[in-house]
């Protein structure tokens, strides 16, 4: 089988609708989606309403559980603040109760997915070897995969401990041997200097995971950002994946 993982799509309509192109000329069986599908951008009606369709699992983030009013928005300070409120202010009742009806953990018999760690599935960021350390001694599935932080990672525990790091686009891993947690990266607003949607594609018959980037008209989505009045510095990262 083969499975596209998206996190982190922030209502960033074209990025998504650019990966899930690519996903359907992929060859790709099933798509999971790690949660925050709604927060920063101008679009989230429509991501919900997209993701609701196509994905087979999908995870609540943080972003998320805010608009549904299920986390204080006192939390999200600033910039990440103001487009919450405007989210909440637009949300549509379907998109809504999809939103109430996710959970931010999933987990099988070889995989455990969160949004943010297992210790802490809605708030922790898995970004270094201790926190995937902690990660790996919290679960005991071969494959952890987690979103939350915006930045693709490929990290590896076996004999010799933890290692791995920042995942660059075309990256490609070979799962058997080792335990592995991934992190797709965000398809709506990439934190890892590449401004392309990030995604991941593992393919349970090869034992391989594929990092993805995937190229979008980033200028529009700048522009829904600004007609809208979201925070000019929520549209301008977009540009450096910052």
């Amino acid at each position: 089988m083969r499975i596209a993982v998206i996190s982190d799509i922030h209502a960033n309509l074209h990025a998504l609708q650019a990966v899930l192109a690519a996903i359907a000329a992929d060859d790709v069986e099933e798509i999971w989606c790690l949660g925050d599908l709604v927060g920063y951008g101008p679009r989230p009606n429509e991501c919900v309403a997209l993701v609701r369709e196509r994905a087979s699992v999908c995870l609540v983030g943080n972003h998320d559980l805010a608009v549904v009013e299920r986390l204080d928005l006192a939390l999200f300070m600033g910039p990440a603040g103001t487009a919450a409120r405007w989210t909440r202010s637009v949300l549509e009742d379907d998109a809504r109760s999809f939103l109430l009806s996710l959970e931010p953990a999933a987990w099988g018999e070889d995989v455990y997915l969160a949004h943010g760690s297992p210790r802490d599935p809605v708030w922790e960021y898995v970004l270094s070897e201790p926190a995937a350390a902690t990660a790996f001694a919290d679960t005991s599935e071969p494959l952890v995969l987690v979103g939350h932080s915006h930045v693709a990672l490929a990290i590896a525990l076996d004999d010799r401990g933890v290692t791995g790091g920042v995942a660059e686009g075309g990256t490609e891993i070979d799962l058997p041997g080792r335990r592995h947690l991934l992190n797709p990266g965000s398809v709506g607003q990439p934190r890892d200097g590449d401004p392309r949607a990030a995604w991941l594609v593992i393919d349970t018959s090869a034992a391989r995971a594929t990092f993805r980037r995937t190229g979008y008209p980033i200028e529009l989505t700048q522009a829904e950002m600004r007609e809208r009045g979201l925070p000019e510095v929520l549209a301008a990262r977009l540009a450096h994946g910052a």
